[in-house]
């Protein structure tokens, strides 16, 4: 599936994102996409999938999780979780990128899950 291409995503550094099996998606501090992998756009076929590149991640979620990803941007704690969705569970994991040290917006992996993943306690 063809999606557009950003600078982002045509950094080199960047090529082992594009067919990683979850999804990661980049966005700046205005919540604008900057970057979605093959997987991302994939599992957002039915919204535009990586034509939501440069539209606004906030519109993609519903006022309750608008709150959490801007509390991830202001307050630096990541917002992580587990959900499921047509018996498939995943692992959520929002927090802050950064480039040189300084707060550049938020990135989102969402990891499906073996629904009998062991748990070990080391």
């Amino acid at each position: 599936m063809a999606k557009p291409r950003t600078p982002l995503a045509s950094s080199n550094r960047l090529e082992w994102f594009e067919e990683l099996p979850c999804s990661v998606i980049v966005c700046d501090k205005k919540y604008k996409i900057l970057y979605m992998n093959d997987r991302a756009a994939e599992d957002h076929a039915d919204d535009g999938g990586g034509g939501l590149v440069g539209t606004d991640l906030m519109k993609c979620h519903p006022p309750d999780a608008q709150v959490k990803l801007r509390e991830v941007l202001t307050s630096g704690r990541p917002n992580v979780y587990t959900t499921e969705e047509n018996r498939k569970k995943k692992l959520v994991y929002q927090c802050q990128w950064k480039k040189r040290g300084r707060v550049s917006g938020v990135v989102q992996l969402v990891i499906e899950l073996p629904r009998d993943m062991p748990h070990y306690v080391r």
